[in-house]
This record gives structure tokens, C-alpha cells and sequence, in this order.
């Protein structure tokens, strides 16, 4: 298992679009993709392929999560998600 903490840069967090976008960027993968968070006192963990599941953790511009891959590729999919939220997940940031 592999794992790396990222911060939310969309300026209005993780809604239905960008979950789709987060789905996509790692459900050609075989490996378990997850990430845990905390907000407001509480914790939970998500499934990364399940878009609904993304968009109920409720998760916001600045907050921060840790993806976790478990499986035999990864490595490239934690990179993959990674990445796209790092890009911003095809959202422009406000000026």
C-alpha cells in the first residue's frame, strides 16, 4: 500500500463534476483507491471510484486528504489522482 496526503486547490472543493473527473482519473486501475479526510471533528475514508461516495464526504477548497492505492499497479494509479487533483480536476481556478 501506498499512500500521499494532497490538498483540494478547486475553488469550490470536490462537487459532482470534479468527482466524476477523480473517478475517471483512477477507475482504469485494478488497485483499491481510497482516501481518508477530516472534517468538522469527524473522519471518514472514501471509496475513489465511487462518485457519490466523493461528493458526500462533503470535502472544500484548502482541506487536505490522504489517498491510499493497495494493489498490483499501485503506485501509477496513486500518481494518477495525484495528479489530477493537483491539476485541479479540468476545473479554472477564480481569479
Amino acid at each position: 500500500m501506498v499512500s500521499e496526503k494532497v490538498t483540494i486547490v478547486n475553488p469550490s472543493g470536490l462537487h459532482l463534476l470534479n468527482a466524476v473527473n477523480l473517478s475517471n482519473s483512477v477507475s482504469r486501475y485494478k488497485s483499491s483507491m481510497s482516501f481518508t479526510y477530516e472534517n468538522n471533528g469527524m473522519q471518514g475514508t472514501v471509496n475513489l471510484k465511487s462518485i457519490l461516495s466523493i461528493v458526500a464526504a462533503g470535502i472544500r477548497q484548502g482541506d487536505t486528504i490522504e489517498i491510499c492505492s493497495s494493489g498490483e499497479d499501485e503506485e501509477e494509479a496513486l500518481r494518477a489522482a495525484v495528479a489530477a487533483i493537483k491539476s485541479g480536476l479540468g476545473e479554472t481556478p477564480e481569479k
